[in-house]
């Protein structure tokens, strides 16, 4: 079937090439003969002339002999004027020297000026991809497999038929593999360049080559695995040396050949089985298939072959080491030594100027790279290794990939990966939520199972590779510094995050988590070492102290030392207060080095702080928190990081002067927001900041936080205008007024909820709740008057108004019921008198405002104020009120309606005078 399935394609391929071939010669001798008649008749001026010249050039090698016919045909006088010179053939250059293989790219004739081209050319352009395709790829390849198969049928076919014995059809195989061998070398020797024009993919000698290896390695598989003529040793000894001598073969033929040379190499050890297979047997095997593909690759700089040799070595080395009893550990670190030796050695051997800004990395390191460094991580890790102590091993390979980063640049990606398995390493390699902590066993598990051994051997090791990384990512970083800033940034970052990392697994696996001074002293040395660093390599930098990208990785890691050196030696409380402080230090150090990371270190603490007051916001804890109003934790808590926020955007406004500096002015304004409502709440509930239902005070705080947030981003984007800010600043206004309308008016009201407003006459619920939201949100509405949309500053100024109006009345209300205000609890007529007056007082004093800030909005609230204050004089008080007090309501209500009277005609008179 297969072989019926091969022939027909075969005969399909050769009638469309025969009948491509014919169509193009029957073009080509209509063109050739419309250039005779134009070159006969004079019609054809000189540049055209020789751009006929070009063209016949131009024509592929087997149409030369027609185009030198057809230009024979012309007359004496007609063949000076036009020469045509047919090309060179295919099997030799203009020197005559035979060149052998595919790489050898023929040099770039030089074009000349081609009028426009004639008619039917686009048709031969198209034509000529697909005739190409059929007549020299395809047909190549196809030939090639079937040689292949060929051969394997023929053994097949002899088997069946029981024409020959086992050791004559294996003989026959052998000899068929070597003849195509050889006759691959024949044709190249004997002439053949390169393929045709377009069919560089299609290298004859090559695919001979190919088809005889082919047959070899099933011949000897054959001998071994089938028949057993051969033994194990022999039958991995010829396998090896077929797939090197592939390998090496490739050198004239190819990298396809190479690639098929590899795969059976890297096969073999699966192909023969042995009774007692020796780790030394097959690590020096791949040893030895490395080192020589190693060598090809670097002679023809074959990248992708170089990194499948890596790809099948590191393999073998993973599927080795998963038989972890058995693994015999000084196999493990020698192939492991091979493959860093060939990739330092061989690979990236003088690779040009590996300190230029050119070339970062080289790609195929990343293989080696990450079999190396997962063989690392599976010494440290896997319980059988790291109970036999393997783990000192497995971090001289980490070291040892260090050190060939260091050698060669170009292998910058061993610095990610030993650096990546150091981290899995000391992080237990699992999701943080499924780590199970027994600090007491001194261990980090999954379920109950350790997955790193935490003894003293792994506290050596982790100072020794944190050591490691520092020393190499700083010295590597300044080398950098000058030239390729990525490697100087991945060094100083790697340098940085594995000693962090270190030190946190250190910690919490040996560590007192209350309070540990040794481990802040290890971590205060690290801040020396980070800022120390850091300075060391911007002077190298050009221009020097310019603060790149690695400075800003090694003072980034001195910030976050610092902050794992105040969780280390300090209580929940003095951390939050140091943290908020410490924002000032690198914004004073701008006054000597304008590095652009100090500002955004400064920002940093400000997320550090508000991290510490979500997980705590009663900031020394619920347990410790004084309930003595103001003079409590939360004072300095909050006050503190405000304080420090606030001198910090000073320092920056005065030195850099950039978003930074914007970003802590709203940090100081909101913690100053946040110092003053929380001290309130404090005081309010009795010293006990609650985590229960939602109250009036808790979305009082909300409320006044964000109307305190719209003024920020107003301030901010007023001195820096972005989109983000304008409508963020603006979304935050809405959303107040939604809190305000929905809860301090309808859900959470007091008056509703008969909730407690406090025993504190004037600093209560009612104030936090109306009285200091009215104030924000008409500080708010006059800052925005000019700055955002009208509507905007009406619609803050009318909630402002709303909030007063609310604080003035329960505040009647409060005066006459106490603590407590529920509507239920009935009205007095004393209280109910009250609130007339107290409305028309409010009117009148809305009214001025209004006058005297020139806002109709206000004005019409107090046109609505009054004629509430009317209606319920006229409907409720008449009703309700009784002697002296009904005849006082209304005395009050037209005494205000006339001296508004007034004051409006008053108001009338002088608009009229100045007109």
């Amino acid at each position: 079937m297969f072989e019926s399935l091969i022939g027909l394609v075969a005969i399909i391929a050769l009638f469309v090439i025969i009948s491509r071939q014919q169509s193009r010669i029957g073009l080509v001798e209509r063109e050739l003969g419309a250039l005779r008649s134009l070159v006969l008749s004079g019609a054809l001026p000189p540049a055209t002339k020789s751009s006929e010249q070009t063209a016949a050039d131009n024509v592929p090698a087997d149409m030369a002999p027609a185009a030198a016919a057809a230009a024979d045909i012309a007359p004496p006088e007609a063949s000076e004027a036009v020469t045509v010179q047919a090309p060179a053939t295919d099997t030799e250059d203009s020197t005559g020297e035979i060149v052998s293989g595919p790489w050898t790219a023929p040099e770039p004739a030089p074009k000349a000026v081609e009028p426009a081209e004639l008619p039917g050319a686009a048709k031969v352009a198209r034509q000529s991809d697909v005739e190409t395709a059929l007549g020299t790829r395809w047909a190549v390849w196809v030939g090639g497999i079937a040689l292949a198969l060929g051969g394997l049928f023929l053994i097949r076919y002899t088997i069946e038929a029981g024409i020959f014995g086992p050791g004559v059809r294996l003989a026959m195989a052998g000899v068929l593999g070597l003849v195509l061998v050889a006759g691959g070398e024949f044709i190249r020797r004997t002439g053949f360049k390169v393929p045709v024009q377009g069919a560089a993919g299609a290298y004859i000698p090559a695919i001979l080559t190919a088809a005889g290896a082919f047959i070899l390695f099933g011949t000897v598989y054959a001998a071994h695995g089938i028949y057993g003529f051969i033994g194990p040793a022999l039958a991995f000894t010829l396998l090896g040396a077929i797939g090197v001598a592939t390998i090496a073969a490739a050198l004239v033929h190819g990298q396809a050949l190479a690639g098929i040379g590899l795969v059976g190499a890297m096969v073999t050890p699966v192909l023969v089985a042995s009774q007692a297979p020796s780790p030394w047997a097959l690590f020096g095997y791949l040893a030895i298939v490395l080192a020589a593909t190693g060598v090809i690759a670097r002679m023809r700089d074959w990248k992708a072959l170089m990194a499948a040799a890596f790809f099948g070595t590191g393999v073998w080395t993973i599927l080795y080491m998963t038989d972890a009893p058995g693994a015999n550990l000084s196999a493990i670190l020698f192939i492991d030594a091979v493959t860093l030796a060939v990739l330092a050695l061989v690979w990236l051997a003088r690779r040009g100027d590996e300190t230029g800004p050119a070339r970062v990395f080289d790609w195929p390191s990343i293989v080696p790279g990450l079999f190396v460094a997962f063989s690392a991580l599976g010494l440290s890790v896997d319980p059988v290794f790291a109970a036999a102590g393997d783990a000192l091993p497995g971090a001289v390979i980490l070291a040892a990939l260090v050190a060939v980063a260091l050698y060669r640049p170009l292998a910058l990606p061993l610095v990610y990966t030993a650096g990546l398995a150091t981290v899995l390493i000391y992080l237990g390699i699992i999701p943080p939520t499924s780590i199970a902590s027994d600090f007491s066993g001194g261990a980090l598990g999954v379920d109950g199972l350790p997955v790193a051994t935490s003894n003293a051997l792994t506290l050596r090791i982790g100072i020794a590779l944190g050591l490691i990384f520092i020393s190499a990512g700083f010295w590597a970083a300044r080398r950098f510094a000058a030239g390729t800033r990525i490697r100087a940034a991945s060094w100083a970052a790697w340098g940085v995050i594995v000693s962090l990392v270190i030190l946190l697994a250190l910690w919490f696996t040996f560590g007192n988590l209350d309070r540990d001074f040794v481990y802040a002293a290890a971590a205060a040395l690290l801040v020396v070492i980070f800022a120390a660093g850091g300075e060391w390599i911007a002077r190298a930098e050009e221009p020097p102290l310019k603060g790149g990208v690695a400075v800003s990785f090694a003072l980034g890691g001195a910030a976050i030392a610092g902050l794992l050196l105040m969780h280390m030696a300090f209580d929940s409380g003095w951390t939050t207060i140091l943290l908020g402080a410490a924002a000032i230090v690198p914004a004073l150090a701008t006054r000597w080095r304008a590095y652009p990371v100090l500002g955004w270190i400064s920002v940093g603490a400000v997320i550090a702080v508000l991290g510490r007051i979500a997980f705590d916001p009663t900031i020394a804890g619920a347990g410790f928190l004084s309930r003595t109003p103001v003079f409590n934790w939360l004072l300095p808590g909050y006050g503190v990081p405000a304080l420090a926020f606030g001198i910090a955007a000073l320092q920056l406004a005065r030195t850099t002067n950039g978003r930074p500096r914007l970003a802590m002015e709203a940090a100081a304004a909101l913690f100053a927001l946040l110092t003053l409502a929380m001290l309130v709440r404090h005081a309010m509930h009795g010293g006990v900041i609650d985590t229960g239902a939602m109250t009036l005070a808790e979305q009082s705080i909300y409320t006044l936080i964000a109307i305190g947030a719209g003024a920020i981003l107003v301030a901010i984007d007023m001195r820096s205008p972005s989109s983000v800010l304008r409508y963020g600043s603006m979304a935050a206004g809405v959303a107040s007024v939604a809190f305000i309308v929905v809860r301090h008016f309808v859900l959470l009201n007091p008056l509703f909820t008969d909730e407690s407003t406090g025993r504190i006459p004037v600093f209560n619920l009612l104030f936090l709740a109306y009285l200091l939201p009215a104030m924000a949100a008409g500080g708010l509405a006059l800052y925005t008057r000019d700055k955002r949309p009208k509507w905007y500053a009406q619609m803050l100024a009318v909630v402002a108004a709303a909030l007063a109006f609310a604080y003035a009345t329960l505040s009647v209300r409060r005066l006459f019921k106490g603590e407590f205000i529920g509507l239920w609890s009935g009205l007095g007529q004393l209280e109910t008198y009250t609130y007339s007056a107290l409305w028309l007082v409010i009117g009148v004093a809305l009214l001025t405002a209004g006058v005297w800030l020139k806002s109709q909005v206000l004005r019409i609230a107090s046109a609505a104020l009054i004629a509430i204050a009317v209606l319920k004089v006229f409907i409720f008080d008449m009703s309700e009120l009784e002697g002296v007090l009904r005849a006082l309501s209304f005395i009050g209500l037209g005494a205000v309606l006339i001296g508004i009277g007034l004051f409006y005609q008053r108001l009338l008179t002088r608009a009229a005078k100045g007109t």
